[in-house]
């Protein structure tokens, strides 16, 4: 989760420093968004 939060910064950044556009950003987001739900539902099954 920590790891996600920190991808989360570094996208949003290069976004602000115009090395990824409006779009690839939320692309990308919307990606690690989906990977931690897949994460946490299996964390639920685990338990």
């Amino acid at each position: 989760y920590k790891e996600a939060r920190e991808s989360s910064y570094w996208i949003k950044l290069l976004e602000k420093s115009n090395y990824l556009t409006n779009t690839e950003s939320q692309s990308l987001l919307g990606d690690l968004t989906e990977i931690l739900k897949i994460i946490g539902k299996i964390q639920i099954t685990i338990r």
